[in-house]
């Protein structure tokens, strides 16, 4: 085991992502679609921290506790899920059982399409891995994740990949430059489910990949400027008639001076790509002051999930 033997706690904190590209492609045997995405982390943090307690205990304990009352914190929250994933490996192992305490301090919106519970399950992941000594590597952690939630592998090759399959096929990418990201939550949640029902009931076949997506594949080193000219998501389209919101949001963004504007996974955020911070920071209060949305500004991710 590597872990330090004065180590007893931990501080993970998990970044929002936003999907610079989005593809849902054709449907799986397995009832999941194939994807096509550029994924970036943005610096909007959950705070996770883990405590392993002196108490004696016959097996493995996980206690989880949220700041956000309507967070479940039971087998639903993929933080749990994820813990219990990790301790039944360290059992078999041979890791001494321990109880571990979990707190979570939640900033990204839930079913905003950030990704926050599934950087939660990472950051789990890595801080117990951390903490119990195991010595995964990270694509030995993003397997484990992929059974939590399909955009957990992508956060142990963050800050940006591109990623393929149902989540599972994460290629690291570096995004030379750096921007500022404004995001917009409308204020109501967007179901993972009903968007895909709602996309397709709207589309009457699958869009191949464009040619210029296509010449991405292989590369190590994009641009923004490159990337932001190619800024699509299939949900868009199927969902902004259903909340005029959205395109209200995206429309007010690209008003405020972004390069581009988005809907983020399959929502409810929206959010622009900004070059410099003083334009991001107007806009966050521009778009964001109508009632009901909450807005942040942050810069695009710069690093990797780490302990700290």
């Amino acid at each position: 085991m590597n872990r330090r033997a004065d180590e007893q706690a931990v501080r993970v904190c998990a970044p929002a992502k936003v999907n610079l590209i989005l593809r849902v492609l054709d449907r799986r045997p397995d009832g999941y679609h194939n994807l096509w995405s550029l994924m970036h982390t943005v610096g909007v943090e959950d705070d996770l921290q883990f405590q392993l307690t002196a108490e004696p205990v016959a097996t493995f304990t996980v206690r989880l506790a949220c700041d956000d009352p309507t967070l479940p914190t039971d087998g639903r929250n993929l933080v749990r899920r994820a813990a219990e994933l990790v301790l039944a490996q360290a059992a078999a192992q041979g890791c001494p059982p321990r109880a571990v305490d979990i707190r979570l301090t939640k900033r990204i919106p839930m079913g905003g399409g950030l990704g926050g519970g599934s950087s939660d399950a990472a950051a789990t992941i890595l801080g117990l891995n951390r903490l119990l000594g195991l010595g995964w590597s990270a694509s030995e952690m993003a397997k484990l994740g992929e059974s939590v939630g399909s955009d957990v592998p992508f956060f142990f090759f963050a800050p940006c990949a591109r990623v393929r399959g149902r989540g599972e096929d994460v290629a690291p990418l570096t995004l030379a430059g750096a921007r500022w990201v404004v995001l917009v939550n409308p204020g109501f949640p967007i179901e993972t489910r009903w968007a895909y029902q709602c996309l397709a009931e709207s589309r009457r076949e699958v869009r191949p990949l464009a040619p210029a997506l296509v010449k991405l594949m292989g590369r190590e080193t994009l641009s923004w400027n490159e990337v932001v000219p190619l800024m699509e998501n299939d949900f868009e389209g199927a969902l902004a008639p259903i909340h005029p919101a959205l395109a209200a949001i995206k429309t007010e963004l690209l008003l405020a001076g972004a390069e581009g504007a988005l809907l983020s996974g399959s929502g409810a955020t929206v959010f622009g790509i900004f070059r410099d911070e003083a334009t991001a920071m107007r806009a966050k209060d521009l778009v964001g002051r109508s009632e009901g949305r909450r807005a942040f500004a942050a810069p695009a991710g710069t690093g990797p999930l780490t302990c700290r």
